[in-house]
């Protein structure tokens, strides 16, 4: 009978001590430290964060694709006007501006993590008494941007906890672009033009894209060069004068929208003077945000192959049917 209660005792107080050690494994997987690489170098969170604020829009961007709503950011009828995708959810509280944002709004909110971006850089002190803060640097004259925008994706796909979600994202964009490539080859018999794209800052100045710049790099994953030549800067983009637009030669001209002085353009003896408007190798594009993250890119390369499509020498309904039977033609 004794010797039956000791058994009963020691299983119970095996249970008892097997149930407390899973209890704090499952603890510590939950709350496991996660080391990443932000623009500053290595850097150690207590866990995965739940909790997530976003300074800038790129980061913002980032975080909102890998399925993740943040609590807040900054600007958001803003970021709504000129990035558009992804959709910010109303649930998303508005601090302020990128530059400025409230930091009574934001400490209220207790957020477990603040990504930021350069804009922000100067505030980190300050924002480090709120919460622990990551930095991610998408533009630099330093770096390669677009690599960057890839990089610091896959860093904060690893904070979150989404890594392959971030994985089968890129993939998506890569297999995206190549199928534009196929209908811009097709619609243009092989032929690609050469493109120059830009934003109009005033009807007699514009920010002109070049090396460095989201749009030139989507462009070449589409396979096409660049109208006008212009090396790398920060941002990618150069302020000059409308008139320097003339060397796009035999190239096309494509401007982003939105552009509030656009209807002017058609009274503007400076840009109907242009030799690619009279010759009808010029297009507007869609709203696009040329700043982005990672697969802002693909938003990028979507929006100028639609621009471009509008204005080949094969029309758009027709390149689709000749895609098509390229690759039946190549399953046979």
């Amino acid at each position: 009978m004794l010797v039956t209660q000791l058994n009963a005792i020691l299983a119970r107080s095996v249970l008892l001590v097997t149930m407390v050690l899973v209890s704090w494994g499952s603890l510590a997987e939950v709350q496991a430290p996660v080391q990443i690489q932000d623009s500053r170098g290595l850097q150690t969170l207590a866990q995965v964060p739940n909790r997530v604020a976003v300074l800038n829009w790129d980061v913002a961007e980032q975080v909102l694709e890998l399925g993740i709503t943040p609590i807040a950011m900054p600007d958001i009828d803003g970021y709504r006007e000129w990035v558009m995708k992804p959709q910010v959810p109303e649930s998303v509280s508005d601090i302020g501006t990128r530059v400025e944002p409230n930091f009574q709004r934001l400490a209220a909110l207790k957020p477990d993590v603040i990504i930021i971006a350069s804009p922000q850089l100067d505030l980190l002190p300050k924002l480090e008494q709120i919460a622990p803060v990551l930095f991610f640097q998408t533009y630099s004259e330093h770096h390669d941007n677009a690599k960057a925008a890839i990089d610091n994706f896959k860093q904060i796909a690893k904070v979150l906890g989404r890594e392959e979600v971030a994985a089968q994202r890129l993939a998506k964009m890569n297999a995206n672009i190549e199928q534009m490539k196929e209908k811009l080859a097709v619609a243009y018999s092989g032929h690609l033009p050469k493109v120059t794209s830009f934003r109009f800052a005033s009807m007699t100045s514009i920010y002109q894209y070049g090396d460095n710049s989201t749009s030139q790099y989507a462009l070449s994953l589409l396979g096409i060069e660049p109208a006008i030549a212009q090396g790398r800067s920060q941002w990618g983009a150069r302020q000059k004068r409308l008139k320097e637009l003339r060397h796009v030669g035999e190239g096309i001209a494509l401007y982003f929208r939105p552009f509030a002085q656009e209807p002017q353009l058609d009274s503007s003896v400076m840009w109907q003077a242009m030799p690619f408007v009279r010759a009808k190798k010029m297009n507007s594009v869609e709203s696009a945000w040329n700043y982005g993250g990672a697969i802002s890119i693909e938003y990028m390369a979507q929006a100028l192959t639609d621009s471009l499509l509008e204005i080949a020498p094969v029309k758009p309904r027709v390149t689709q049917a000749l895609v098509s039977n390229k690759k039946g033609e190549s399953n046979l």
